[in-house]
């Protein structure tokens, strides 16, 4: 099991496991070396116009930390968004180790303006794992907090190849988790355009099942038994089924030390934005390994009403499962068990209230809270 999570006086407490950057669009022309900069990545997001960057919180730490305060969240798990969707270049090593590079630069400025509600995590390339291994030791200097890596591995290097054994080994010494977001794949998945929706229901859950079942089942949580591995905004009502068909077929197929249930317990964690099913199963299963995200500023996000969704979900969970999962398992996993500050007070609502009319795919109406009651 999880070590116990850290006590504070205060039930109050929100840290969002899953929020994102909303990076310059010129970040990369302006800050990869001259070399590379006719192969930069060309992004055609606009400023207060598109998607995630419609807040300036997503690039400007100041104006994070205002809208922070209007959710009452205390800290951030920061996850790249153009640095994950735009920036893959599978067949250009270089590029790709310098694109990372610029981001995480970017970040490390943009985290040490707030580094308490700040936890951001750097990128990195993993087709050349010595690179990787070297780019997660400079930022982890940098005030970095773990390493995002891909959810969906290329098919010649699944996560049971010896080709991750040295990185493991030095995530695990510099006690760096692992964090896989859904949209972090070796290559682009080809969407279906008959059917939009596949990959958001199936894909993200079977990229997030097939990478843990390579890592769990390959003994990497054996070998290395203080590494943590996190999956993000992926949901957590799939998880309890699943972990019981994996220990199922593992004890009778490839048996290890300890059921694979116990090492996901023991290291891996799984984010939520809303999940009205894995809500009633937090007593039995996960109180210690799920954790609560807003997503801002993804129009999709539950900011800055994440309270409504929250009060809704959880109102049934006993309060210190709660606690849980809305701050401790966050800070034990990036914050080294140091339970960050109450969130700052929430500046004048007028300015916000006047943007969230016009733009009314954020908050709690951002998610369809279909899920039927548990029974009984």
């Amino acid at each position: 099991m999880q070590e116990p999570v850290p006590t504070t006086p205060s039930n109050n407490l929100l840290v969002s496991a899953d929020s994102h950057m909303a990076e310059p669009p010129d970040l990369w022309d302006r800050n990869l070396p001259q070399s590379l900069r006719d192969r930069a990545p060309r992004i055609t997001a606009r400023l207060f116009e598109t998607s995630q960057h419609l807040r300036a919180g997503g690039w400007d730490p100041h104006e994070r930390l205002k809208d922070m305060a209007f959710d009452g969240v205390s800290a951030e798990v920061l996850y790249p968004t153009l640095g994950t969707l735009d920036v893959r270049f599978p067949d250009d090593w270089e590029l790709e180790e310098a694109c990372f590079q610029v981001y995480n630069d970017w970040l490390m400025d943009f985290c040490s303006v707030a580094p308490e509600r700040f936890w951001g995590l750097g990128v990195v390339s993993l087709w050349n794992v010595g690179h990787a291994i070297k780019e997660m030791e400079r930022f982890k200097k940098g005030g970095l907090r773990g390493a995002a890596v891909w959810i969906a591995a290329p098919d010649e290097l699944p996560y049971n190849s010896d080709h991750y054994e040295e990185f493991w080994a030095a995530a695990q010494d510099m006690e760096m988790p692992l964090s896989m977001h859904i949209n972090a794949r070796a290559r682009p998945v080809i969407v279906n355009p008959k059917l939009p929706q596949a990959h958001s229901v199936n894909g993200h859950k079977l990229d997030a099942m097939n990478s843990l079942l390579h890592i769990i089942g390959s003994g990497v949580l054996e070998r290395y038994p203080r590494l943590l591995i996190v999956v993000a905004e992926i949901g957590v009502g799939w998880i309890p089924f699943w972990l019981q068909e994996l220990d199922y077929y593992t004890v009778s197929r490839q048996p290890l030390p300890m059921l694979p249930s116990e090492y996901f317990h023991r290291q891996v964690s799984s984010t939520f934005i809303s999940d009205a099913v894995g809500s009633y199963l937090l007593e039995a299963y996960g109180q210690d390994n799920f954790m609560w995200s807003h997503d801002y500023p993804h129009p999709a996000s539950t900011w800055p009403e994440s309270h409504v969704v929250v009060s809704e979900e959880l109102q049934h969970v006993p309060q210190e499962t709660r606690e849980k999962v809305l701050w401790g398992n966050a800070v034990r996993v990036y914050n080294g068990g140091n339970v960050p500050k109450p969130p700052d007070p929430p500046g004048d609502r007028a300015e916000l209230d006047e943007w969230l009319a016009g733009h009314s795919g954020f908050g709690a109406a951002s998610r369809l809270r279909n899920a039927a009651p548990a029974v009984g």
